[in-house]
């Protein structure tokens, strides 16, 4: 096992949920996606040991359909939707380190070792279950649970289930998790959704079935081959599998426990009260924290395939693109809050914040250097007035990314580039004269560039290294470590500038 030292960098492990293969990816996997992304992205800046998971969840009965109403074997299904998902992130320039799919053998391997810890903790036995059944969630519901008789996520009728079931006994673990939560207050951001995990562990824990009889595609419990594991013990169980359990111990014991699950809130009872008993009964360790987002809602429903009302994150891209695009999902919406989606709101905030505030300030630069400093670029003074409002955008640029708050760290870092434009506005550099008054108005701005840049660079990546290269600024914007890099003073001086093409240039909404 990896002791940490003084030269060993921390370990972040941070994973997405995997996302069911009985459809294409939509906005809504994009969004939990890129926000994971960003923050995988930033750990990596501040020169943490970085390990990113995302991947796909291929079993099920509602795959199990899926693939039968495609005339397909479920297998043969799965493999012609999973690569998509890799695909749309690789479009999206995600950063993942592993994309898992549960078809894998190491992952049936881990998922067999978990069953069988739990099974021989005594945790794990042979029941009967009747009740309501959602197939769209892979979830039980009571009477009160639905709303007007139907799922309260996905708004379809449930299904009356009644069949012998393994199942977990979640009621002994009660009084262990309210334990452990109350020894980890700050375990689950936003600190609201902390209350919500109580409140439903204080209710009363009710066993859950943890596998299944009546279709055959998953995997089989090691001790009874008759059943297979159902949707929870399986795919909650990727996030250990991925990293090595029951395959490999020393990678496991490197990277475990994760420091962030990033979900929705429709399955934070499953991540935030299943899985942590789960662990515990297999003598393993929690997660160190969750981070849960709320929905990104289309016309005031959230997004899903059962609903209809899904969008392709290509197709935005197209429009607005990449940069654009992972820029508006990160800025938009405090994270834990719902969203709403509209193309208005997108194409408004790519103007204000992109066109108008960032990419105005480097053409402002670029322009009156090419034009006054025969195109090479001055220093910045040590005692600038923009030395204190950059050290202002990087403290708290930190702290909301250490909140995994991403619109409130990119808030952080804008107020960085408004007091950049203003501080031009003021002394006009485009009116002045050549001389040392224009050479230090404009050398402050180009630090203030660079540190704009490399404060951006989790949300906006290629933009940000392109700002740096036209800057001057030499390598990858990925090779700088924080706060080292963003220190005042930092800029060179006496280096080419490239003006290029406007970075942002304005969309119109008729572009639509």
């Amino acid at each position: 096992m990896v002791t940490p030292s003084e030269n060993t960098p921390a370990k972040f492990y941070a994973t997405t949920p995997i996302y069911y293969v009985n459809a294409k990816p939509h906005l809504g996997h994009a969004y939990t996606t890129i926000i994971s992304d960003a923050l995988a992205r930033w750990h990596r800046l501040i020169g943490d040991d970085v390990h990113f998971l995302t991947g796909t969840d291929e079993h099920g009965l509602k795959i199990q359909q899926a693939a039968d109403a495609a005339g397909l074997a479920p297998q043969a299904f799965a493999d012609s939707i999973a690569p998509l998902f890799a695909e749309a992130w690789g479009k999206l320039n995600i950063s993942h380190d592993d994309f898992i799919r549960t078809t894998e053998q190491r992952h049936r391997v881990g998922v067999q070792k978990l069953l069988q810890a739990c099974y021989d903790n005594g945790d794990i036995e042979l029941d009967t279950y009747s009740g309501l059944y959602c197939v769209a969630c892979e979830a039980y519901f009571t009477e009160d649970d639905l709303v007007e008789g139907n799922c309260p996520i996905h708004k379809k009728p449930v299904e009356y289930v009644e069949e012998e079931n393994y199942f977990f006994r979640l009621s002994r673990y009660g009084d262990r998790l309210l334990q452990w939560y109350r020894d980890h207050p700050n375990s689950i951001v936003p600190d609201y959704r902390m209350n919500e995990v109580i409140g439903f562990i204080k209710q009363g824990l009710l066993d859950f079935s943890i596998s299944r009889n009546s279709f055959s595609w998953g995997i089989e419990l090691p001790w009874d081959d008759k059943h297979i594991a159902y949707v929870w013990f399986d795919a909650l169980a990727n996030y250990i599998t991925a990293i090595g359990y029951g395959t490999d111990d020393e990678m496991f014991n490197r990277h475990w426990p994760v420091d962030y699950h990033l979900i929705g809130k429709d399955i934070i009872r499953f991540h935030c009260v299943y899985w942590p008993a789960m662990l515990m009964s297999a003598g393993l360790e929690p997660p160190k924290g969750w981070a849960v987002g709320g929905w990104l809602l289309v016309g005031g429903e959230k997004m899903s395939k059962t609903t209809g009302n899904v969008v392709n994150p290509l197709d935005l891209i197209d429009d607005i693109g990449l940069d654009g695009f992972r820029y508006y999902v990160l800025a938009e919406t405090p994270y834990g809050a719902d969203g709403d989606f509209t193309y208005e709101g997108l194409i408004g905030r790519y103007n204000s914040d992109l066109a108008n505030n960032l990419g105005n300030l480097l053409s402002r630069v670029a322009t009156v250097v090419g034009k006054k400093c025969n195109g090479m670029s001055p220093a910045p003074l040590a005692d600038s007035p923009l030395a204190l409002p950059a050290a202002e955008a990087v403290r708290e640029t930190m702290a909301r990314w250490a909140d995994v708050q991403p619109s409130r760290a990119l808030e952080a870092t804008w107020q960085l580039i408004r007091a950049t434009n203003a501080y031009l506005e003021n002394n006009e550099p485009w009116k002045a004269e050549p001389g040392p008054a224009l050479d230090a108005v404009m050398g402050d701005a180009l630090e203030a560039l660079r540190i704009v840049c490399i404060l951006a660079s989790p949300a906006i990546p290629e933009t940000a290294q392109t700002i740096w290269e036209r800057i001057g600024m030499p390598g990858q914007i990925t090779d700088q470590r924080l706060p080292l890099a963003v220190a005042w003073g930092g800029y060179p001086g006496g280096i080419s500038i490239d003006k290029g093409e406007p970075l942002f240039p304005r969309r119109k909404l008729t572009e639509n």
